[in-house]
C-alpha cells in the first residue's frame, strides 16, 4: 500500500490511491500501538474529486482554472472559516464599537482582513475575497450611518473610494494580484 501521511499537530490526512481501506486499518492499528484515541466523528473516507472534505480551514477537492476551464484537485478557503470571518467583522463593527474613531475601526477591521487573507492566499482565493470584501464595506457603511445617525445605507455619503482611501481599508481583491496561483 503506498500512502502519504499529511498532519498538523494533532490533525492528519492519509492519501493514497485505491487502499482506503487498508489504510484506516493500518492508521487504527498504529495508533492502538501508540495508546492514542481515534475521534471517529472526524474520520471518514472521502472519494476525490467527487467529494470534498476540509482541513486546517481549508476545503479540498475539484476546482476549475479560470483560464482553460479545465479542472483540478485543489483548495479553497472553508465555507465555515469565511463564515466565522464575516461574523467576526461583524462584531468589529457591532453598536458596542460606536465610540470608536473610525480610523482606528478600520485598523482593526484590517488587522484582522490582512492576518485572514494572509493564511488563506492558497488556491482560487478571489471569490472568497471579493465576498468578505463586500461584507466589510457594507457593515462599515452601516457602523458609519449608525455612529453618525444618519439614514440610509450609506452609499452616496460613504463611497468605495472614501471607505479605501480616507478611511485606509483593506481591498482584498487587491492583494490577489501579485499571487500567480491565487487567480480565479
Amino acid at each position: 500500500m503506498e500512502a502519504r501521511i499529511v498532519n498538523y499537530a494533532d490533525d492528519f490526512v492519509i492519501c493514497c490511491r485505491g487502499t482506503a481501506d487498508q489504510a484506516v486499518t493500518a492508521m487504527r492499528a498504529m495508533m492502538q500501538r501508540l495508546k492514542l484515541t481515534v475521534n471517529e466523528k472526524k474520520t471518514h473516507v472521502c472519494r476525490l474529486p467527487e467529494e470534498t472534505f476540509d482541513f486546517l480551514g481549508y476545503t479540498f477537492g475539484r476546482c476549475y482554472s479560470s483560464r482553460t476551464g479545465r479542472a483540478y484537485i485543489g483548495t479553497l478557503p472553508a465555507r465555515k472559516k469565511i463564515r466565522r470571518l464575516c461574523e467576526s467583522l461583524g462584531a468589529l463593527t457591532g453598536r458596542r464599537t460606536l465610540w470608536l474613531e473610525p480610523v482606528e475601526l478600520v485598523g482593526r477591521l484590517n488587522c484582522r482582513l490582512v492576518g485572514w487573507a494572509n493564511y488563506f492566499r492558497l488556491g482560487p482565493v478571489s471569490r472568497a475575497y471579493r465576498a468578505v470584501d463586500s461584507y466589510v464595506m457594507n457593515r462599515l457603511r452601516q457602523w458609519l450611518c449608525e455612529k453618525h445617525k444618519l439614514p440610509g445605507r450609506g452609499l452616496t455619503r460613504f463611497p468605495d473610494e472614501y471607505l479605501t482611501q480616507k478611511l485606509g481599508l483593506v481591498r482584498l481583491p487587491k492583494r490577489t494580484r501579485n499571487l500567480p496561483w491565487a487567480n480565479a
